[in-house]
């Protein structure tokens, strides 16, 4: 498999090596490119090329998503995937500019580093090129969950854009307190707190850019504020963590290998 690869961030050389493909990099920052080439291995193509390829990878900020596809569409010989974070928009934008294309959204739910892992997947038209992809990711040890585009997208307003918005505003609320007087539940928000102020605060701004979640967050802090003690007591409990509700969506996608 020929494997185009366009962004060469941490999500663009994460399928890079975990695919089995001879790769090419292409990105806005020619030198970004070389770098992976180099710590990946592979090449580097122009971003504005002619040159074809079995796949093309779209590993891009959603906010370049779309127009990413319309520009790099034309360079997938046989299938064209995205692992931007979010399928609706992406999906859309595929089925128009590659209509003709094997097409799929990927998320990987977890950061590179953190590898593997869980990894949501929406194929929306199947083929040879897709199934192999997609073998090679479960022979690296992720488990692939199939989904839909808008199930997708209505859970990463939760999981992403409330998570990570809860998280920042303790953050922003918290005050120094003196050593010792931590408890195992702001101990464990501090860590939190540490693992998402670490990361590229790009990222973060485009998933609350893009998802829901954030004025959710906001209005229940308001609700706990303003609760009397009864009222606490109730806000508590609708709070607790319920069993999720079984996904709707089918089986996780299967390969060649699999049938």
């Amino acid at each position: 498999m020929e494997l185009l690869v366009v962004g060469a961030g941490t999500m663009g050389r994460w399928i890079a090596r975990t695919v089995d493909a001879e790769v090419a990099f292409a990105d806005r920052d020619p030198e970004a490119a070389a770098a992976a080439a180099e710590a990946i291995g592979g090449r580097t193509v122009a971003l504005d090329g002619a040159e074809t390829f079995d796949v093309v990878c779209l590993a891009v900020p959603m906010s370049a998503v779309e127009g990413t596809i319309a520009q790099q569409a034309g360079r997938a010989r046989h299938a064209i995937v995205d692992v931007a974070g979010e399928m609706e928009r992406p999906l859309a934008a595929m089925a128009e500019h590659g209509p003709d294309l094997e097409r799929a959204s990927l998320h990987p739910l977890f950061a590179p580093e953190n590898a593997p892992g869980t990894i949501a997947v929406v194929v929306d038209a199947a083929g040879p090129s897709i199934d192999a992809l997609l073998a090679d990711l479960e022979v690296a040890g992720n488990e692939l969950v199939a989904t839909t585009p808008e199930e997708h997208d209505r859970a990463m307003e939760s999981v992403q854009a409330a998570a990570h918005a809860a998280i920042v505003a303790y953050g922003l609320a918290r005050e120094s307190v003196p050593e010792g007087f931590a408890t195992p539940v702001s101990a464990a928000l501090d860590d939190l707190l540490e693992q998402v102020t670490s990361g590229d605060p790009g990222v973060y701004a485009e998933i609350q850019d893009r998802f829901d979640g954030a004025a959710e967050v906001a209005d229940a802090a308001t609700a706990i504020e303003d609760a009397d003690p009864a009222e606490l007591r109730e806000l508590f409990a609708a709070a607790r963590i319920e069993e999720p509700t079984p996904s709707e969506t089918g089986p996780t996608p299967t390969t060649e290998d699999d049938a």
